[in-house]
């Protein structure tokens, strides 16, 4: 399955960022996402499952608990892919953190110029 296929559901996204805060449970992630999808705990399981087989996540087992994990590897394919594209918003970000400033510069501005108009 491509990384896109995967990251594409939601449900997905959101267990991974579930596991991104770190180790969880599949209790809690089963939990979790029933409470916020509604959907079934097998159905929870199979996310599971189709993030363990493409690579995204690791699952240790504790006892009778799973423990699953972000696996990085994946996330570093679609990062070098996304990196072909970066230069279209960067420039737009780097514009908007330019004119972000200024306005905070024209506004302090505004501010002491009133501060030395009170003081008169």
């Amino acid at each position: 399955m491509h990384a896109f296929d995967v990251l594409g559901d939601p449900v997905r996204r959101r267990i991974l960022e579930l596991l991104a805060d770190g180790e969880q449970s599949s209790g809690t992630v089963s939990s979790v996402i029933r409470d916020e999808f509604g959907i079934s705990q097998p159905a929870v399981s199979q996310h599971l499952r189709v993030l363990r087989e493409s690579g995204f996540a690791s699952v240790r087992a504790e006892g009778t608990r799973r423990l699953y994990a972000v696996d990085s590897a994946p996330l570093r394919e679609v990062d070098a892919w996304l990196d072909r594209f970066r230069g279209f918003w960067e420039q737009r970000l780097d514009a908007l953190g330019t004119e972000l400033a200024r306005g905070k510069r024209e506004r302090r501005g505004q501010n002491e110029n009133e501060n030395q108009e009170e003081q008169r």
